[in-house]
């Protein structure tokens, strides 16, 4: 079954993290790992070769919206039945995948979408949860998808609705930007329970309240794409 899976991972400056995280995916059977260099400058991409992974080069870092639409584009060339996108920084299990196919599988969505606010408990720090309030916020004002979790990096697509989605915003509020065109492709999506491990080094270095405000930016530049 895995075969036809591939798995998406935009990687920028993740050299302590990366090569485990390849190996992980791979150990749980998913062996098509495409993992997209965003303009790193430290050994991200070397490591997630030697671990086994498909590696993409950037030469600049243009963003974490920008990486997963090159790596989804490579996954599609390459006939991926279905697209995984995964964090490079060990935040996700590589067992949520599996439970991610097996509700696209069981409700017949077109996506299915992790959610850390559903039965499993994570443990979101505090100026997190207020970039996830005004992100869902943002995403039900413009979106009209009723979804608990907006940014959350864990998703599933089928190769219909990976080909449907194309991700402009090069920054981090493709997230929003991923939800809004699936409500307007009127695709189908189920919400799936996943766990987000906090770790000392994805809080030091993606919780940090100047990335909270980039991203809240990012938000605010896309309402207004969205109004002209």
């Amino acid at each position: 079954m895995s075969a036809s899976v591939w798995i998406v991972v935009p990687a920028y400056k993740e050299a302590a993290t990366i090569a485990g995280v390849v190996a992980s995916l791979r150990a749980e059977g998913y062996d098509k790992v495409c993992v997209v260099n965003d303009g790193s400058p430290d050994d991200t991409g070397a490591l997630a070769l030697a671990a086994g992974a498909h590696v993409l080069e950037h030469i600049v870092n243009l963003g974490q919206g920008a990486a997963l639409q090159t790596g989804i584009t490579y996954a599609l060339s390459r006939g991926a039945e279905y697209i995984c996108t995964f964090d490079a920084d060990g935040q996700h299990a590589p067992q949520a995948v599996t439970d991610l196919l097996r509700a696209l599988e069981a409700s017949g969505a077109d996506v299915a979408l992790g959610s850390r606010f559903l039965g499993k408990s994570s443990r979101v720090p505090p100026m997190r949860r207020v970039l996830l309030k005004a992100a869902l916020a943002f995403t039900h004002a413009h979106a009209h998808v009723p979804v608990t979790d907006t940014h959350n990096g864990l998703r599933l697509f089928t190769r219909r609705a990976a080909e449907s989605i194309r991700i402009q915003q090069a920054g981090m509020a493709h997230a929003s930007e991923i939800l809004q065109k699936l409500g307007a492709a009127h695709l189908r999506f189920v919400e799936v329970p996943v766990e987000v491990r906090y770790t000392s080094y994805s809080r030091k270095k993606g919780q940090s309240g100047f990335d909270s405000v980039k991203i809240l930016l990012d938000l605010l530049y896309r309402s207004i794409a969205l109004r002209s």
